[in-house]
């Protein structure tokens, strides 16, 4: 079977995808054989950057050579400090052991990704519903546990909290997309499905604490006063999607 070539994805900037495009040409001449698939996922498939996020990127491949990899090493730390680049090397046979133990990403990586080289290798993906939901609790609990810590760190220094709210944001969206998807309802996007969940959990309190959500990332910082009771209000959010993972079948 023919590899595809490198493939732009749509709404992200011109100098974005010059760094893709000479980041998979470097890939395939270091890599050769040994690489499968280059794929594109999160916001940056969609479209949908922001001041703070990732530039997602994962290589799949045969072997994880040095001798190969070694060649990308400065590629990649460039592609990173112009657009947050981030890889993920992960070897063919690896993918359903992966799938498993990460499912809940692994099930956001097949909603949203694009190839940008190679064979479509994550197009048949199959998540297990079961490791899901285990997988979903238990990032649920871990995120509450780490605003807790972050607001009682840094709830005095509101411009350091408003960096949490912002990078909270893209693992509960996932969380939310996840669950809807569990409970055979799946929204259009993540930030779609956080909207939707927020408003059934949260009542009239949504709106405010998604626009604060989006104010964070966008600008890293909120209007004084707003961060600490944000943080409060997010935290409860996160307990209410815990509550309903638990009561699902």
């Amino acid at each position: 079977m023919c590899s595809a070539p490198s493939q732009p994805a749509p709404g992200l900037s011109p100098a974005i995808e010059r760094t893709l495009t000479d980041l998979v040409a470097q890939a395939r001449a270091s890599l050769g054989d040994d690489l499968r698939s280059i794929v594109l996922f999160g916001s940056g498939a969609e479209g949908r950057l922001r001041a703070t996020s990732d530039l997602n990127v994962l290589f799949i491949l045969r072997r994880f050579a040095p001798a190969s990899i070694d060649p990308l090493r400065e590629p990649l730390r460039l592609a990173h400090v112009a657009h947050r680049v981030a890889v993920m090397f992960l070897l063919e046979d690896e993918l359903l052991e992966a799938t498993e133990a990460f499912a809940v990403k692994f099930a956001d990586i097949r909603r949203r990704h694009r190839v940008l080289w190679g064979e479509p290798l994550l197009a048949d993906l199959v998540v297990a519903p079961a490791a899901q939901r285990r997988q979903l609790r238990q990032m649920l609990l871990n995120l509450q546990l780490r605003l807790r810590e972050r607001y009682a760190a840094l709830s005095l220094r509101e411009e350091q909290l408003a960096l949490v709210l912002a990078e909270a944001a893209g693992p509960l969206r996932v969380a939310a997309s996840a669950l809807l998807e569990l409970e055979n309802q799946p929204a259009a996007s993540p930030r779609e499905a956080l909207a939707r969940l927020a408003v059934e959990l949260c009542a009239g309190d949504a709106e405010s604490l998604l626009a604060l959500i989006s104010d964070a990332r966008e600008h890293r910082s909120l209007p004084p006063g707003e961060a600490a009771p944000a943080l409060l209000r997010l935290l409860a959010l996160v307990a209410a999607l815990r509550t309903r993972l638990g009561t699902e079948a």
